[in-house]
């Protein structure tokens, strides 16, 4: 025991002078879009760990997307270190890359690529792995065996509704029944992609990705309660972008216990002219993008799965007409009536009511329906 205290008190915190004094080096994300989509690259600069600032990004920068054909494309700057260009409808035949001038004069220059075709998605499916999980997955294949290598992300969305449905509002003076404009019950939300998700089909010998693992959903959230949508993003990669990736992942998602991989150096294929030996983070590729979005309803799942469990622990509580009255008269009150409770006479005696987080949807979404949505 006498061992091990003296053992922890040998411990100091090291806070390596890379972490606690970094550069601030330029980060590029997105690719030059070759087909009928627009063109995003988000330039932004690396925050210390140790910061209360997130993100940082990169104003007043000049991005001009040029042609191994003396072509350029100039991209607007549309704020907050995002910047544009309307589908460029590339030429397949020539190679193009990103040059970038930032407000300090700084230059960067990536490297020139070629246009890559990426195939299309042919289907989004999923499986049952177990009670708690439905899994969604993705095949693609690409007839002319030219793309082995791929990239992508994902945007879903939900429809839900709260645990309890609120019939009755207040008016200021009383309780009243609520409009359809006023009501509360469904609504929609969204999360997207937060890890990198790679495939690769260079050791078989033909370019297909089978049943590729996209995003495990848990069978008790509110995600899997009505109605559930993903769209899937799908990018095509070269080798030496696919590297940069899987690097990137490495360095990122991959850390943390003395099994997992080290950190090492992300090479990208963006340099800084001004200074070569500055870091640039990022890799500008040419590629078409290829989407696909599928829904799923709770009525195509089998009844074995997990039911929804509410994030709030909901319970109904019984309140009189006067006390329903003074608990939502004050904007933010917490209790919201459900139901009436009836007596005798024709009025209500009271209320059944609950608490916000389990009658009001909006807490944690919207009541807008997305524009794809059916």
């Amino acid at each position: 025991m006498l061992f091990v205290v003296a053992l922890q008190g040998c411990k100091l915190a090291y806070d390596p002078p890379a972490i606690t004094s970094p550069g601030s080096y330029l980060v590029v994300e997105g690719l030059i879009n070759s087909g009928s989509d627009s063109t995003f690259i988000k330039l932004s600069r690396t925050v210390n760990l140790s910061s209360n600032k997130t993100t940082n990004p990169e104003l007043g920068a000049q991005v001009v997307v040029e042609g191994d054909n003396n072509t350029q494309y100039i991209l607007m700057d549309i704020g907050k270190g995002t910047y544009v260009a309307p589908p460029l409808s590339l030429d397949k035949t020539h190679k193009y890359r990103l040059r970038i001038t930032t407000a300090n004069n700084e230059k960067y220059l990536s490297a020139y690529e070629a246009v890559l075709n990426n195939p299309p998605i042919d289907t989004i499916g999923f499986t049952i792995p177990n009670s708690h999980t439905v899994q969604i997955y993705l095949n693609t294949h690409d007839p002319a065996n030219e793309i082995n290598y791929y990239r992508w992300d994902y945007a879903e969305t939900w429809k839900f509704h709260s645990e309890y449905q609120s019939a009755y509002i207040t008016n200021g003076d009383s309780i009243v029944p609520r409009t359809p404009a006023q009501d509360v019950y469904y609504c929609f939300s969204n999360d997207s992609a937060s890890s990198i998700l790679l495939g690769s089909s260079a050791r078989l010998t033909k370019s297909v990705i089978y049943q590729q693992p996209i995003v495990p959903v848990l069978a008790n959230t509110e995600k899997l309660e009505l109605k559930y949508s993903i769209e899937v993003n799908q990018y095509a990669l070269s080798k030496d972008a696919y590297n940069f990736w899987v690097n990137l992942k490495k360095n990122t998602e991959q850390l943390g216990s003395i099994f997992d991989a080290q950190p090492s150096t992300i090479n990208g294929n963006i340099q800084c002219l001004s200074d070569p030996s500055k870091p640039v983070i990022g890799y500008i590729g040419v590629s078409n993008i290829q989407r696909k979005r599928v829904f799923i309803t709770r009525d195509q799942l089998p009844n074995t799965l997990d039911y929804t469990v509410y994030p709030y622990d909901c319970k109904l509580d019984s309140i009189s007409n006067d006390e329903a009255v003074g608990l939502l008269i004050p904007f933010g009150s917490e209790y919201i009536p459900i139901q009436q409770i009836t007596g005798h006479g024709p009025q209500p005696i009271g209320y059944l009511a609950t608490s916000q987080q389990c009658a009001v949807c909006t807490i944690r979404g919207t009541k807008k329906q997305p524009a794809f949505w059916k």
